[in-house]
């Protein structure tokens, strides 16, 4: 079962069903990946003073600086199962900035002793959020990431609510445009917005 069948339970189903074809890659059923392809209005972090900062963290494919306007992207979705044999779903982003591609990468995995999604972010994992996903009154697609914590071997650690950023991402299916879009921000106590995406895209099962 999907990582998001699996924590919605009956929720799910109130999605779009667009969106539940989009959420409902299965390890062990015939459709375990999917690709997308669009472009986003922007993309990037607004803040000039932050960007320098984020060069670390592009190294690690989890954020980065730069910050511009009609940015092609592709997706690439996989179902599949972590090293502890948890349902999981990695999803990597592919952006074309002007004169640079970067990467972001995270894996969501279903853990059933919290009952919880989390989402593991970047090349190395090292960053976990825990994921609320929830179908909108309008079949949209909701998830939200408030609690983080850095993962060091057996070690867990809460990441220092100062440094805390919340994530909160929007999808649903546009029937007159025929595409799915999505709009994400992370929003940072102090500072405000310090990443967003905003845009749509095309989407079919199956690899690049």
């Amino acid at each position: 079962m999907s990582v998001y069948r699996l924590a919605m339970g009956a929720g799910f189903a109130r999605l779009q069903p667009e969106l539940q074809d989009y959420f409902d890659l299965d390890p062990a059923g015939p459709l375990a990946c999917g690709t997308g392809t669009g472009t986003f209005d922007v993309a990037g972090c607004p803040l000039p003073a932050l960007r320098p900062l984020l060069r670390l963290s592009a190294r690690d494919r989890s954020l980065f600086p730069e910050y511009q306007r009609n940015v092609p992207f592709t997706i690439v979705n996989r179902a599949g199962l972590d090293a502890a044999g948890r349902p999981a779903l990695s999803a990597v982003r592919t952006l074309e900035f002007a004169g640079r591609t970067r990467i972001m990468e995270d894996v969501t995995v279903w853990d059933p002793q919290r009952g919880v999604l989390l989402d593991r972010v970047g090349r190395s994992g090292l960053l976990s959020t825990d994921l609320e996903c929830s179908a909108g009154a309008d079949g949209r697609m909701r998830l939200v990431s408030r609690r983080s914590r850095l993962l060091a071997g057996p070690l867990s650690l809460p990441l220092p609510r100062l440094l805390e950023a919340a994530a909160f991402t929007e999808q649903w299916w546009d029937q007159a445009e025929g595409r799915f879009r999505i709009r994400t921000k992370v929003i940072q106590r102090q500072l405000g917005t310090v990443l967003e995406y905003d845009g749509a895209f095309s989407y079919r099962p199956g690899s690049p």
